[in-house]
């Protein structure tokens, strides 16, 4: 089984340097109006991808069904990818303590922080690379902590057939509206589903609708305030994930291999997937979808592509910068 093709993807991005365009990002990506129906499209939105960390906030929804009592900022670690802070470990190891287990119990790689004077903290305390400080440790303590809720086994606790990873798929399939096309393995080791850009959208928008709406699914809610409410947890301070969610006041998740998800309030989102797996031009390029369907007022998606986006340096000089590509020439709102 494959993704889609660069045949069926559409040129999404490029970078321009001294005025030469040096390089192309092609992909595709879908806006999803809150009524569900598709407010823009390009490229495929229906052969399956892989949308890697961006199925964590569902992923957490699992383990909460399983029996973790998650709250606050432990939810938002979980649901994200966070950069190794002593503070988000300090989260992690928190979750790990609630289910009587240790950082022993995690199977995900160790990892260096990505926060960088966490790292050089540890570097000069002389330890080794930590459990804890992998992005997904906050998901991976959620799953042993449904587990022991719910009386599974921990030690297999990422192998598809567990329990746990059976209710995963169940419920990733129940918002993505479609079955799980495929299963591989992410990068941290847990069971990986496929499904469709169509299918990844409706379940952001189904999470964005849910955030501070007393009328939504309790954990739906739950998820996604703790998400808005604290999204320094979702991947740190200063991130572009966190900076996009706190400036449009919604849920935004990045996941490896070039997929970025955002769900608004208004039940409105969009899911981009560029196909050479780069996720340097993926906020531009949502930003820019939620804006042409009339989403996210103009000003603001300008505004807030210029705070996450970088210059094309050269030396320390701007000499370029990543551009919209060819696929919005002639786009119309569907």
């Amino acid at each position: 089984m494959q993704t889609f093709t660069p045949e069926s993807a559409v040129e999404l991005a490029t970078v321009e340097r001294s005025g030469f365009v040096e390089s192309r990002h092609v992909g595709s990506a879908i806006v999803m109006a809150p009524d569900g129906s598709v407010a823009l499209a390009v490229g495929d939105i229906e052969t399956p991808i892989f949308p890697r960390s961006t199925l964590n906030p569902f992923q957490t929804i699992a383990s909460m069904n399983a029996g973790a009592e998650l709250q606050g900022a432990q939810i938002a670690l979980a649901s994200g990818s966070h950069t190794g802070s002593f503070e988000h470990m300090k989260i992690a190891q928190a979750i790990l303590e609630e289910a009587s287990l240790t950082a022993d119990a995690l199977q995900c790689p160790p990892a260096w922080p990505a926060d960088e004077p966490s790292f050089h903290a540890l570097l000069r305390a002389g330890h080794d690379k930590q459990r804890l400080a992998f992005n997904c440790s906050g998901k991976h303590a959620a799953f042993l902590w449904g587990c022991v809720k719910s009386g599974w086994d921990t030690a297999s606790y990422l192998s598809p057939e567990h329990p746990l990873q059976k209710l995963v798929l169940e419920t990733i399939a129940e918002f993505a509206g479609e079955p799980v096309a495929h299963v591989g393995v992410d990068g941290c080791g847990a069971p990986l589903a496929a499904v469709s850009l169509t299918g990844l959208a409706r379940a952001y928008s189904t999470l964005g609708a849910g955030i501070e709406n007393i009328r939504a699914d309790a954990r739906v809610a739950t998820v996604a305030t703790a998400m808005v409410d604290y999204p320094e947890y979702v991947q740190g301070p200063g991130k572009p994930n966190t900076v996009m969610s706190e400036q449009l006041d919604g849920i935004v998740k990045g996941g490896a291999e070039g997929v970025l998800c955002i769900g608004l309030r208004s039940g409105a989102s969009v899911a981009v997937k560029m196909l050479d797996g780069s996720s340097r031009p993926t906020a531009l390029v949502a930003l820019e979808l939620l804006a042409r369907a009339g989403f996210v007022e103009r000003s603001e998606a300008d505004r807030i592509a210029g705070i996450v986006m970088h210059p094309v340096l050269g030396g320390s000089q701007a000499v370029g910068e990543i551009r919209l590509g060819s696929a919005f020439d002639e786009l119309e709102v569907g």
